[in-house]
């Protein structure tokens, strides 16, 4: 009887270590998000997010935020706002007549305020590669750059007579090909939603301490409007590809219960402020 219950003793000891081993192993990891501001963007002339005349006459002002993600693994940065040389006393009416931008400081100082260096960073990623996201890009240059492997492509490849400047600099390139999870957990995922460019991604977050997951939409959207109206820039690269992105990306979000931050909304910008200083 004695051999018996100390054997019912030792299984049940076994089992607790096996089921407090499972808990360990399924506990994601401190995931910690922080958003800074890459810009400051009036468009004058909103008209060009339609494929119509809706906006037309009409001025809208966006954000360009930019992140970083901090991982026990690394950290990664994603987007990199407006170039530093529009850290100027004053916005810059660009030629075209659409945009007055401007950066309010450098990547250095903005790091530096949250406790980073530039090299601190061993992945960097952007939504896409128009010039309000590929800003500070050459300054990630020792950074591992995540790209979606026709926007490589589009941007660096050998065969173009011209590459992207913004981007020359980074060598350390890690070419994707739809969804991919950057630290393997499950817990940073960028996502393919192309269209917008043609290898254009958005990104998934899980926050530590955060109730929902944080979904970020690079420029698949730009203001609330579009997102309600599935509104397609006249400069998109792809109507179709765009809508059946914005399909996916709605039922992504819904399946995750996600916060989604519209990166150009500076409501967006307040709620997500929020959210990270409520922590």
């Amino acid at each position: 009887m004695k051999k018996l219950l100390f054997l019912l003793i030792a299984v049940s000891i076994v089992s607790c270590k096996n089921s407090d081993k499972k808990v360990e192993e399924t506990k994601k990891p401190e995931v910690k998000l922080y958003q800074l501001v890459g810009g400051s963007i009036l468009v004058k002339k909103l008209e060009v997010f339609s494929q119509d005349t809706t906006y037309t006459g009409q001025s809208k002002q966006f954000t360009d935020a930019y992140y970083v993600i901090s991982h026990p693994k690394g950290n990664l940065m994603w987007d990199a706002g407006l170039p530093e040389q529009l850290v100027i006393p004053e916005p810059y009416d660009e030629p075209s007549g659409v945009y007055r931008i401007q950066r309010p400081d450098s990547l250095a100082n903005q790091l530096k305020s949250i406790g980073f260096k530039i090299n601190d960073f061993k992945y960097f990623a952007m939504s896409h590669s128009h010039f309000d996201h590929t800003g500070h890009a050459n300054y990630l240059k020792d950074a591992t750059l995540l790209i979606q492997e026709n926007e490589y492509n589009a941007n660096l490849a050998d065969t173009l007579q011209q590459k992207n400047a913004a981007m020359t600099a980074l060598a350390n390139v890690k070419k994707i090909n739809g969804d991919y999870d950057v630290f393997g957990d499950g817990t940073v995922v960028i996502k393919y939603m192309p269209g917008h460019t043609i290898g254009h991604q958005v990104l998934y977050v899980e926050v530590a301490g955060l109730e929902k997951p944080v979904l970020l939409t690079g420029d698949l959207y730009h203001f609330e409007e579009n997102r309600a109206n599935k509104g397609v820039p006249s400069f998109n690269y792809d109507i179709k590809q765009t809508l059946e992105s914005m399909d996916k990306f709605e039922a992504f979000a819904k399946e995750k219960n996600a916060t989604v931050i519209i990166q150009h909304s500076p409501k967006d910008y307040k709620k997500l402020e929020n959210l990270l200083n409520s922590l």
